[in-house]
């Protein structure tokens, strides 16, 4: 039974796969580079159809969280503006 079990999960590749050709993988080898301050997203379709490279993306996130900090601070100030004024 173990027997065939391994020779089932032995056979898994496809008989055009040079298996001489793959030696000399490290395993691991740019795990370092990958985890280094990397996030990875999934974009749905249509957003991946608008941005097509990361630099488009990193320039739309840049804008927004440029506009979301500006107007963060007006409200606050507008709020603080309000509270003086009434007290």
């Amino acid at each position: 039974m173990r027997k065939q079990l391994a020779k089932r999960r032995s056979d898994y590749l496809r008989p055009e796969y040079d298996l001489a050709r793959l030696k000399g993988g490290v395993r691991g080898k740019y795990y370092r580079q990958a985890t280094a301050g990397t996030n990875l997203v999934l974009l749905e379709p249509d957003v991946a159809r608008a941005f097509p490279d990361n630099s488009s993306v990193n320039r739309a996130l840049r804008l927004l969280q440029g506009v979301a900090t500006k107007s963060s601070r007006r409200s606050r100030k507008s709020v603080g503006d309000r509270r003086r004024a009434t007290g």
